[in-house]
């Protein structure tokens, strides 16, 4: 296939920012939550994501392709944290194991965000949510979120925010237990972040090596963070801010690329 760059998208969010970091900047008069890139055809089931906050996002909760009902899509998602300011912070399970009736109590009266546990967030940190998770995004953050192609989200509670809230459905497919060490890394642990059931995530410093060529011998995401990446037959090239699709990563030339990240689909 032809390597090329996918389209953005620029959605507005009551969380979102109106001053964003270079090199995206807000249309005057928006509030810029998430920047996406349109899924291609060639890979449908990975979506790709920045999202930049300055209010507290609602808690919420996705169903698995097992839970999702006719109409739903099963959503399992990961964040890397690019930016934070001191005190940021992510809210990702329950503090302690909580039972049906208390987290809909609490989502009724907005003692949940008491009931959840809030994450100390700094740059380099990755957080993998599976379905299920109960979670909520603080203020003060830049992220790269990687997600299974859906947008099924349940509120549970939103600030007193006048849109809807979905308590039966979250109910029906939250998990009221502690956040799991085990989803949680950093980029000091090595390349590959994610290799998970729906997808991959590797963030490779300059050219890919050999076994990163071998785990991506097929349609691929690029994801650049700093420097450049080009197809090498000159069809397409993305720079920070951008994302390409390729057919392979040996069709790539990494040259120039200083930050990268490569995700393709389980």
């Amino acid at each position: 296939m032809i390597a090329r760059r996918l389209r953005t998208k620029m959605v507005e969010k009551v969380w979102g920012r109106d001053t964003l970091p270079a090199p995206f900047v807000a249309p005057g008069g928006t509030r810029i939550g998430e920047i996406w890139f349109e899924p291609p055809p060639e890979v449908p089931q990975v979506l790709v994501k920045y999202l930049f906050t300055s209010e507290k996002l609602s808690v919420q909760v996705h169903p698995s392709d097992a839970t999702a009902l006719a109409g739903e899509a099963g959503k399992e998602e990961c964040w890397l944290v690019l930016d934070a300011e001191p005190d940021a912070r992510l809210a990702i399970g329950f503090t302690r194991d909580v039972a049906p009736a208390e987290i809909a109590a609490a989502a009724q009266d907005g003692s949940i965000e008491e009931l959840l546990e809030w994450h100390p967030a700094h740059p380099g940190d990755l957080f993998y949510l599976p379905a299920g998770t109960v979670h909520a995004i603080g203020p003060g953050l830049a992220l790269v979120e990687v997600q299974q192609t859906s947008e099924t989200t349940f509120r549970l509670y939103d600030y007193g925010r006048p849109r809807e809230l979905h308590l039966e459905r979250a109910l029906a497919v939250a998990c009221g237990g502690v956040y799991g060490p085990e989803h949680r890394r950093s980029i000091a642990d090595g390349q590959v972040l994610v290799d998970g059931p729906h997808f991959r995530l590797d963030r490779v410093e300059g050219a890919p090596d050999a076994a990163t060529l071998a785990a991506y011998p097929g349609v691929l995401l690029v994801l650049p963070l700093e420097g450049e990446v080009a197809a090498r037959d000159g069809s397409a090239a993305a720079g920070a801010g951008e994302c390409l699709v390729a057919g392979g990563l040996e069709s790539l030339d990494f040259s120039a690329a200083k930050v990268t990240l490569l995700t393709r689909a389980a």
